[in-house]
């Protein structure tokens, strides 16, 4: 799958980082790779660079937790094409989470292109509840809560 997706990306004109593994082993540890390609994405962002990754494990639910634990960055676990476009919409989602085992490669493929070509919308409840999250993350601020 990884092959696929970096021919692909490549394909549609993407720079594409690889962070490993370079060979296919199921006794790899998931975040040995899946911490260094989310610090590549908050790295490349804190430069000016919209850059989103893809981490990619058996059900991908590892790998999101992993790349989650990176400052800054939000991960998504993207399961089908809707779940990649309201990641990137709603969510403003910079890392996509893929479950090699649970997909057929072509499916995998598309919800990748998908999460990438999809732009945040920029709404304003969108922006209001990461802004949330990131008062939460940054400084540990819960948000209010709602008033009757």
């Amino acid at each position: 799958m990884k092959q696929r997706l970096l021919q692909r990306l490549t394909e549609l004109g993407h720079d594409v980082v690889d962070h490993g593994p370079v060979v296919f082993d199921p006794e790899d540890d998931y975040p040995v790779y899946c911490l260094r390609a989310a610090e590549g994405v908050a790295a490349d962002r804190a430069e000016g660079v919209e850059a989103v990754g893809v981490v990619i494990g058996g059900s991908g639910n590892g790998e999101q937790l992993a790349a989650n634990l990176v400052a800054g960055i939000r991960a998504a676990l993207v399961w089908s094409d809707e779940t990649a476009t309201l990641a990137r919409a709603h969510n403003d989602a910079w890392v996509a989470a893929v479950g090699a085992r649970m997909h057929p490669i072509e499916d995998a493929v598309g919800f990748v292109e998908t999460f990438v070509s999809t732009p945040f919308s920029a709404d304003v409840r969108h922006v209001r509840r990461l802004a949330m999250l990131t008062a939460y993350e940054t400084k540990g601020v819960l948000p209010p809560l709602p008033t009757d």
